[in-house]
């Protein structure tokens, strides 16, 4: 993929709309689907028995009826969770969603997948390994493949090296020293920052290595006036409900 042939929507729902509904569940992304938005942000790690399933945090309880570490257990356990409840009422009973699930969502409806690779902690290679392999496996007829991001350069490395065609992105929540090189060495097709880390300085570093630039998670109108105006590629938000993605 080159920045010519870059295919994906400017504005991009936040572990699948944001909070108004139970995050990285289907109903996220049915609800974000009807704010009009065509592209998702979620994030993916392994069960026990390696079936890549949609989680952020480490463990279950936060937003899950389980408890312990998601990635200890096999998927039939994880599938029964409730993890809807936490969140409201009218969502209880919403169970945890497989990424085979939300490729079969985003591919019928025509719509686009941000993939950040979430490892559990000491996982962070089989885990980039197992979700580029999965998703190409799933996207392989796709005219556009899911970009594949992480805040872990072991994950992104190993899925370069299980997948190199699929795109990949940096996720940054500080500019560390040496994160324009690693960028490159994975052959990374974007840098997603944190939107307060983008500046004239950053942006200009970042294009001027080849890179697209993203940002999450930009819920303000005025930090999202101010990427544009900066020239950022895409806005990841949580605020599916103030932005329109036609903008």
């Amino acid at each position: 993929m080159t920045l010519a042939q870059w295919p994906y929507p400017r504005w991009i729902a936040h572990r699948g709309a944001g909070k108004l509904a139970p995050e990285n569940t289907l109903a996220a992304f049915r609800l974000g689907a009807t704010h009009g938005y065509r592209m998702f942000e979620c994030d993916v790690k392994l069960s026990a028995d390696g079936v890549p399933f949609l989680l952020h945090d480490a463990t279950l309880e936060r937003t899950t009826s389980g408890q312990g570490i998601g990635g200890d257990l096999p998927w039939q356990t994880l599938s029964q969770l409730d993890a809807g409840s936490w969140h409201s009422r009218s969502c209880a009973g919403e169970p945890l969603a497989s990424l085979g699930n939300v490729a079969r969502f985003c591919q019928r409806n025509g719509y686009h997948l941000n993939i950040e690779i979430k490892p559990t902690p000491g996982a962070e290679a089989v885990t980039g390994t197992a979700v580029a392999n999965a998703a190409a496996r799933l996207w392989e007829h796709a005219a556009v493949p899911p970009l594949l991001t992480s805040f872990r350069p072991e994950s992104l490395q190993a899925a370069q090296a299980a997948q190199p065609q699929l795109p990949r992105g940096l996720l940054l929540d500080s500019l560390w020293t040496g994160w324009l090189e690693t960028a490159l060495t994975l052959d990374c097709v974007a840098v997603v920052c944190n939107h307060a880390l983008w500046d004239s300085s950053s942006v200009l570093q970042a294009q001027s290595a080849g890179f697209r630039c993203l940002a999450y998670t930009a819920n303000d109108e005025w930090a999202a006036e101010r990427l544009w105006d900066l020239g950022v590629d895409g806005i990841i938000t949580d605020r599916v409900d103030m932005f329109s993605p036609d903008a």
